[in-house]
């Protein structure tokens, strides 16, 4: 990473958050700990962070919660860290706009991993295609028009609409592969920097998460198809620039 990147770590163990902060420091992050959602609003409104680290349980407010009010305001990228057997609440935790998830316990360096990914994701263009060169600067479909280098994402009435780093890498994948059936596993490699333990309830969750933002009626999707057995089709002309 060229730049000093500054990560809010939110976690009610001091533990923790002194073990995190002083190896993410070590390898060239700046680092603010808070120990709940009073103190990360706080933090989050005296100065800019890059990414959250954001404890699944906290007293008071939990880390659902916090990552849906942080959503309704702002995309800045979320990894949230949970129990090793709360896999329901990996779901909704992704559901409500996490980028990605890691469970407890982890080592740091898989952490670090992890933010790297996210980093990538949210700061840099996604190599989707095989030959990044040839990506188009902008999408067209169904009316709506996505621009790649600054990612805003407008829908037929021109009116903004904000998608978190993996969903713009999701949509990405789909708009670069327009009317192909895509299984599980090609949209695992095609999202890129996801962590190895993702699986397949992760891609329905984003795909469930992108329908909301894009489709008149997420129910009954005229956009992102679901094909049983194979798994899901952009069914739309796309026209890039």
């Amino acid at each position: 990473m060229e730049r000093a990147y500054q990560i809010l770590v939110v976690d009610d163990h001091k533990d923790i958050r002194d073990l995190v902060q002083r190896f993410l420091q070590q390898h060239g992050l700046r680092v603010v700990t808070a120990a709940d959602g009073v103190e990360m609003f706080k933090q989050l409104n005296a100065q800019r962070f890059d990414l959250i680290i954001l404890d699944l349980m906290l007293p008071g407010k939990d880390g659902v919660t916090l990552c849906r009010e942080i959503r309704a305001n702002s995309n800045i990228p979320i990894i949230m860290l949970t129990a090793l057997t709360e896999d329901v609440d990996r779901i909704i935790g992704l559901e409500v706009g996490a980028d990605d998830y890691i469970p407890k316990p982890f080592n740091p360096r898989e952490l670090l991993a992890r933010i790297k990914s996210v980093l990538r994701r949210h700061f840099a263009i996604p190599n989707i295609e095989e030959n990044a060169g040839s990506a188009p600067s902008h999408y067209q479909f169904a009316g709506w028009q996505l621009n790649v280098t600054s990612r805003e994402l407008r829908d037929p009435a021109q009116a903004l609409v904000t998608l978190t780093s993996t969903e713009f890498t999701t949509l990405m994948a789909f708009l670069s592969h327009p009317n192909v059936v895509l299984s599980r596993d090609d949209l695992l490699k095609l999202i890129q920097g996801r962590g190895a333990d993702v699986y397949d309830r992760a891609i329905d969750t984003l795909i469930s998460r992108l329908r909301k933002k894009i489709e008149q009626d997420p129910k009954q999707p005229k956009l992102i198809k679901t094909i049983w057995g194979g798994g899901y089709q952009f069914s739309c002309e796309v026209n890039h620039v």
